[in-house]
């Protein structure tokens, strides 16, 4: 997954990257408008991040280029500017998303997975997939090769969590942030408690493995 920033604050283009890499996706980022039109026309993007308030070109006018282009990448876009009038000038150009500064970047994340799932769906709405192991999102049953799971809540938090980025590495503090809501501590281990639980019900009793550790990474759930 290729993910494409526009925006010329420094710290924020850094942070994004830094968190989106983190989560598996390749990055490219622009300071200023034309360069990231530039960007847009020519590679193709999952999903795009773009500021408002840019120079050389602003990002409501980039966005509408992209659109007159027939570009149909997702676009969220950042903006420190908190009216209604704002949001909703910003979704009729043809944005997808409206985020306001500050943000948390699991909000972020979270948004950008979102719109590359609306785009690219392949699981029915109310389930999930993978190999042998499918889970029920209504009714929270979790059958694997004919066989009910029973889990606890943050089991099946975490389950749910790494099915819905399935083949794509998340690291600990993505975990933290999702199931817990809370800034990472480095020095607690209750994720890798959390995750040797769920292997211990999701694969300890089955000969292919889903749950795979990437060292110094975090983990990825594979059916390979």
């Amino acid at each position: 997954m290729r993910v494409l920033i526009v925006e010329d604050d420094e710290k924020i283009v850094s942070l994004i990257t830094k968190g989106l890499k983190q989560a598996g996706f390749a990055v490219d980022y622009a300071t200023n408008g034309e360069d990231g039109l530039q960007l847009a026309l020519t590679e193709p993007y999952d999903a795009a991040i773009i500021d408002i308030m840019l120079p050389r070109r602003d990002g409501l006018s980039l966005i509408e280029e992209i659109r007159r282009q027939k570009i149909n990448t997702p676009v969220i876009i950042l903006s420190a500017k908190h009216s209604v009038d704002d949001r909703v000038k910003g979704l009729q150009t043809g944005s997808d998303d409206y985020l306001v500064k500050p943000f948390a970047f699991s909000e972020l994340l979270a948004r950008v997975q979102a719109l590359i799932r609306r785009a690219t769906v392949t699981d029915p709405p109310n389930s999930l997939a993978l190999g042998d192991l499918s889970i029920n999102l209504l009714t929270r049953e979790i059958v694997r090769a004919g066989k009910k799971i029973d889990l606890q809540t943050r089991e099946f938090a975490l389950l749910q969590y790494l099915m819905r980025n399935k083949g794509r590495v998340v690291s600990k503090t993505m975990i933290m942030e999702h199931i817990w809501n809370y800034d990472f501590d480095p020095q607690t281990n209750v994720v890798d408690v959390l995750v040797c639980r769920l292997r211990s019900k999701v694969d300890k009793d089955f000969e292919k493995k889903l749950i795979h550790t990437v060292r110094g990474v975090g983990y990825v759930l594979k059916y390979a």
